[in-house]
């Protein structure tokens, strides 16, 4: 932000300008901004082409919420190296969330043939990723990273059997999506063991 000094040598209501002009530019940068569903609202039903150890089938989330919790969560695009990064986390934690009962499906922009490839090399053929290619699942979740660019944001979610939202967490940092869903699910199973 520019001083005092420079904010006077700026012709009148430049200064508001300015300010207005840098207020806009961090909330557009911010993808945090984004993520409108919170703990408690109704999950959006939504079915997709998905594909699980490059094979292709139908993801339904109100199937999978019969068998139990499902972790939702939205990546940029397939083979991009957060991406990627975040798909080998979900790989190696399978068999945790498993145990819970837990469901995990990834979402992005990327067109099926591309999930195929991507479902077996980053995904290690653990867990489905669904194609939204026309965008309708990430404005439900209103998990988009920029509204012009037709890019999810990083975003994941935990849902519950009764298709609300028990966690939502977003970060492009990839790192600790699997954590924080993981604690939340956990949490919610200790709970319903009492």
């Amino acid at each position: 932000m520019p001083d005092q000094s420079s904010m006077r040598a700026l012709r009148p209501g430049a200064g508001r300008l300015l300010a207005g002009a840098l207020l806009l530019t961090a909330t557009l940068a911010s993808p945090l901004a984004l993520a409108a569903l919170k703990p408690g609202d109704k999950a959006p039903e939504f079915s997709a082409p998905a594909s699980l150890g490059g094979q292709v089938s139908t993801f339904s989330l109100a199937a999978a919420l019969k068998k139990g919790p499902v972790v939702l969560y939205f990546y940029p695009a397939a083979f991009t190296s957060g991406c990627t990064i975040e798909a080998h986390l979900f790989a190696e934690a399978v068999d945790r969330y498993k145990a819970l009962g837990a469901t995990v499906i990834g979402v992005s922009g990327d067109d099926i043939e591309t999930l195929n490839k991507f479902s077996v090399s980053e995904c290690r053929s653990k867990f489905a990723v669904a194609a939204d290619v026309d965008k309708k699942i990430m404005k439900a979740y209103d998990a988009q990273f920029m509204k012009v660019t037709g890019y999810a944001s990083r975003t994941s979610y935990v849902i519950t059997p009764d298709h609300a939202i028990l966690y939502e967490y977003t970060d492009m940092n990839p790192e600790k999506h699997v954590q924080n869903t993981m604690q939340a699910l956990e949490q919610w199973a200790a709970r319903q063991k009492r």
